[in-house]
């Protein structure tokens, strides 16, 4: 029987073009995209490689990395240093044209993708050179992917990764839909929300999502990675920020212990921007290998996740691995898209009913195996990397044997 590798021919070369790129970034777009490319190598073999700045922290694109190439697990990694680190100015253009972006005049759109960064006009230069069949841009608000996505001779394949937030309605990310020759998406509500603002339906595009793997085996018991002893805990795994709902998690669970009193505990686990105020009951990890992140999962009661700014959420996944059940905010279309798909999860809009659903949680063991073993199956159907690379796969040599669309077609 041929193996996935075979399937595909070994001619296709794909660029992606992301603004962080490396093991240290965690979570959101960039890591997914290293996650993509990692797994499309391994698979089909294909030369792919990576155009990327030599910045981690996007808050300041402050260049850490050593510009140049290397390879990092067979993906060619090429690097650009930033031509300047993200100023105050960018703050201050931010916030007086969020209140209203569909009105920003374009100087002013033009001007915020500049200073969002990373400013990376030699990487865009060197992918307009490149010998890629197709490019795959991820995610659709950074500089490189602006700047380039509309100069490159190859088909530009775009994941939005996009999410319901100001700059999605800034003048300038019309050109950006309008360049791209196919689409990604990660959810049916991120597919949604751009073909309501964005005339991008007719483009050939695929709702593909990230892929899970298989967990290893347990190391140590997650109760002994937190330091908790016997108690019980729920757990909340990503990036410690007030913009991603940490600092609301922490109040409504600060308060949640007020009325509830008793051994529940609340680890949040990831890297700290926002740290809330000292709580006896709330864990703050910080960075955690992954191996006690699968730990920490493996034995925690309940999920959540107080994001409302996602557009898939690799986390979720992960947690229904273990069989959890997931809690998350009902404001965020994609994960509450895949909670009302598998059944494996609840949300919550306000406090009253973070309150109830964590009573319900809490008392009921029965409810969170249920909840849990439909997302486990929800996540074994649609999101095992060998599934999804293989119709990826198949999308992207569609893409790049059809060739880059005529500009009236993707104008229409």
């Amino acid at each position: 029987m041929p193996s996935s590798r075979d399937a595909h021919p070994p001619e296709v070369r794909v660029a992606f073009v992301t603004p962080r790129y490396g093991p240290e970034v965690v979570g959101g777009a960039e890591s997914a995209a290293r996650q993509l490319a990692e797994h499309l190598v391994a698979s089909t073999g294909w030369c792919t490689e990576v155009f990327t700045s030599t910045a981690l922290d996007h808050l300041t694109w402050r260049n850490e990395l050593q510009p140049g190439d290397q390879t990092m697990n067979g993906v060619l990694v090429h690097r650009f240093s930033s031509e300047a680190e993200r100023s105050s100015k960018f703050y201050e253009l931010d916030g007086r044209i969020r209140l209203a972006p569909g009105h920003a005049t374009r100087e002013q759109a033009e001007d915020w993708v500049d200073m969002n960064g990373p400013l990376t006009p030699r990487l865009v230069e060197a992918l307009c050179a490149s010998a890629a069949d197709v490019a795959a841009f991820y995610p659709y608000l950074y500089y490189p992917i602006v700047r380039a996505i509309g100069r490159v001779p190859m088909p530009a394949v775009l994941h939005p990764a996009a999410h319901d937030e100001p700059a999605l309605y800034l003048p300038v990310f019309a050109d950006t839909f309008a360049s791209a020759d196919a689409l990604v998406f990660h959810t049916m509500a991120e597919r949604r929300l751009v073909q309501r603002l964005y005339p991008v339906a007719g483009l050939p595009q695929i709702l593909l999502g990230l892929g899970t793997e298989v967990p290893p085996a347990r190391r140590r018991p997650g109760r002994d990675v937190l330091g908790l002893g016997d108690r019980p805990y729920v757990a909340s795994v990503g990036r410690v920020d007030e913009h991603k709902g940490s600092k609301m998690l922490a109040a409504y669970f600060a308060e949640y212990k007020a009325r509830r009193p008793g051994p529940l505990a609340l680890a949040l686990v990831g890297p700290v921007a926002y740290r809330p105020p000292h709580h006896p009951d709330v864990v703050l990890t910080g960075m955690v290998s992954d191996e006690d992140k699968y730990d920490v999962l493996r034995d925690a009661l309940a999920f959540v996740l107080p994001s409302a700014l996602e557009s898939f959420s690799l986390a979720v996944a992960e947690a229904w691995t273990f069989e959890l059940p997931v809690v998350v905010n009902a404001r965020c279309s994609p994960t509450r898209e895949h909670c009302e798909r598998s059944g494996g999860g609840m949300w919550f809009g306000s406090y009253r009913q973070f309150e109830a659903v964590f009573d319900r949680l809490v008392a009921d063991a029965a409810l969170r195996r249920d909840l849990g073993s439909r997302g486990r199956r929800y996540v074994e159907r649609h999101y095992r990397w060998p599934v999804l690379i293989e119709r990826y796969a198949r999308f992207l040599e569609e893409v790049s044997a059809r060739g880059k669309l005529p500009a009236e077609a993707a104008a229409a």
